[in-house]
């Protein structure tokens, strides 16, 4: 439920506007008072709107829409080393970390494909050392393949530190990055 929908019970509405004048339709003396309202129970709106929605924290402004998944044990979201040729590659595509969010999902366990397109509304969606069905994508496709599914192109291939020192990998993957951001 969004902040748009929620709907309150006739005790918690009485409660908010229990100081304001209601007109009863009825013209008997003392029918324009204030009826005496018990007070109603506190609602945290704010625990009602976390358990449904999952946020998942992110490096980067996501300006482009594109979603970039790892996991790792031992950092936040990329190791020095990967992080560096993470922006290589970006800075070839003609995009840099502000354009992308990067998002590492050892520390998310259990996100979804649909929660992340929920808070990111990305377009598009590069797995590194992940494969789609770590996501929950609900279809299987190989490895340095586009594809194309609910309006988001996904793209998996392996880590990238095995990549950084792979001729042949960082290779099959420049080719798809080329068609996926029509370089």
């Amino acid at each position: 439920m969004d902040i748009n929908h929620i709907q309150l019970s006739p005790v918690a509405l009485a409660g908010l506007y229990k100081n304001h004048l209601v007109e009863s339709g009825d013209s008997s003396p003392g029918a324009g008072r204030s009826v005496p309202v018990t007070e109603p129970p506190l609602i945290d709106l704010s625990a009602s709107a976390a358990a449904t929605a999952i946020t998942v924290k992110a490096l980067g402004n996501n300006e482009k829409k594109v979603l970039v998944l790892v996991r790792h044990t031992d950092v936040v979201f990329l190791p020095d080393e990967e992080l560096k040729f993470l922006t290589g590659i970006l800075a070839a595509c003609k995009l840099s970390i502000a354009d992308v969010s990067i998002v590492n999902l050892h520390h998310a366990p259990g996100t979804g494909y649909k929660d992340l397109l929920t808070q990111f509304h990305s377009s598009r969606v590069l797995l590194f050392g992940l494969e789609p069905g770590d996501i929950n994508l609900p279809l299987s496709f190989p490895e340095f393949q586009l594809q194309a599914f609910n309006g988001c192109t996904y793209h998996w291939c392996p880590d990238l530190g095995r990549m950084e020192n792979d001729r042949t990998l960082k290779t099959r993957l420049w080719n798809n990055l080329k068609i996926l951001f029509t370089i």
